[in-house]
């Protein structure tokens, strides 16, 4: 049987990543978008923005790239560089196969909106955002290897002035080069919180990977709509700390389209805006308080807590704002610095091979066929990927086609603006 046929036309071009314009918006309904960011109520970030809304925290961007003249971001990026050999000098320039993933990210974390009520508003709307562009893959033609891409990025924010670092990428792997040691520790020593996404079982990692089972680093697990544990647009582990959404997210790509998308690339920058909520209310207190505040508020939801889908719960930013919670002596998630001591301790055997280079990837789906009719509800391995929950016709909202919700339909879906830009 057909999928086309098996659902209404515009769901089934959904259940395919096709693109979907969204519908003119009338005066009485001005933004849709805007609707569309359910995180913002449902997880208590309008109410939390009454006590701040980031101001003065600096937040960098390790990604595909940053463009900061879509309208959301403009005066937004305060600095950037290129890691690559590909991108531009100020990390602007959008490089790699993925070249939307690090606008959009930027766009949930810290989004000015276009208006009042219009267009995508960040969880910190006053932070500033650094932008460090990375080439992901083994053949992007990058001068430099991705660990060590990784590496210089990570120093680099640090030495300019970050206060949090978003890693919305994964090495598919738990272990990590020594590079990195040096580099993560360079970034706790300097006192900066860290947020890395545990990765997404759609598209191959069933397990947390590296930055995120680093010893100290916020690892972000993700929840659908509903507050459970998404199946395909999140890993498991036990380095995991807090959830946040990763379904059903709206961003902004670099050329000013708005994308549906989802994944933990996308829970970990509004995990990384509430860090910057709380960096912003408590400025004296060092990296271990402000992850102990945001762990320790979090909302366990019914579940047993820590967890290895949720770690300790889903983040719950007014909370984590006004609650008393008792100061710690070191970081609640653990020292690199310990790991580093009893794994890499000098006597150790030491192998005379060349450490094997790992691709790092964006957290996000590749592309789905072309051949929308050529999809059927028989086992292909797309299907197998990519939808592996029951679907479901959901209804939109009024100006929207009608969704389709697959649990991770993780490969973005292009939407039309509603205005100039």
């Amino acid at each position: 049987m057909k999928l086309r046929s098996a659902l209404p036309k515009a769901a089934a071009a959904l259940a395919v990543g096709a693109v979907v314009a969204l519908a003119g918006a009338t005066p009485a309904h001005a933004d849709t978008v805007r609707d569309y960011q359910y995180w913002l109520a449902d997880y208590g970030f309008t109410t939390a923005w009454n006590t701040t809304k980031g101001k003065g925290v600096t937040v960098a961007v390790i990604d595909t790239g940053v463009n900061g003249n879509v309208a959301e971001l403009r005066g937004v990026v305060k600095g950037g560089t290129d890691v690559s050999g590909l991108g531009s000098p100020d990390g602007q320039t959008p490089v790699g196969e993925n070249e939307d993933h690090g606008t959009m990210v930027a766009s949930l974390l810290a989004g000015r909106g276009t208006g009042t009520g219009n267009g995508v508003i960040g969880v910190a709307p006053e932070a500033d955002l650094l932008t460090v562009s990375v080439a992901f893959g083994t053949d992007t033609g990058a001068t430099k290897s991705n660990d060590d891409q990784i590496a210089e990025a990570v120093e680099w924010a640090v030495d300019n002035g970050a206060d949090v670092i978003n890693m919305s990428l994964t090495r598919n792997t738990r272990d990590w080069p020594e590079s990195w040691d040096e580099a993560f520790t360079y970034a706790f020593e300097h006192d900066v919180v860290v947020v890395a996404a545990a990765g997404n079982r759609g598209s191959g990692t069933s397990e947390v990977g590296a930055p995120a089972t680093i010893p100290g680093v916020l690892a972000v697990a993700g929840v659908d709509r509903d507050k459970n544990a998404s199946f395909d647009a999140s890993s498991q582990g036990i380095t995991l700390a807090v959830a946040a959404p990763s379904e059903n997210l709206v961003g902004v790509a670099p050329d000013g389209a708005y994308k549906v998308w989802g994944g933990t690339s996308g829970a970990a920058p509004l995990v990384s805006g509430l860090v910057a909520l709380v960096r912003a209310e408590y400025p004296d207190l060092d990296a271990a308080n402000v992850i102990e505040r945001v762990i320790k508020t979090a909302d366990p939801n019914g579940h047993d807590v820590p967890s290895p889908l949720y770690g300790w719960g889903l983040i719950d930013p007014v909370p984590a704002l006004t609650a008393t919670v008792d100061p710690v002596d070191a970081n609640p998630l653990g020292s690199l610095a310990e790991w580093i001591t009893l794994h890499r301790r000098a006597d150790a055997p030491v192998s005379t091979d060349p450490a094997e280079e790992q691709e790092i990837v964006p957290i996000a789906d590749p592309p789905p066929p072309l051949d929308v009719d050529a999809q059927t509800l028989l086992p292909t391995p797309w299907t197998l990927a990519y939808i592996t929950l029951p679907l479901s016709l959901v209804a939109g909202f009024g100006t929207l086609a009608a969704l389709l919700g697959i649990g991770a339909a993780r490969h973005t879906r292009r939407t039309a603006r509603k205005h100039e830009l």
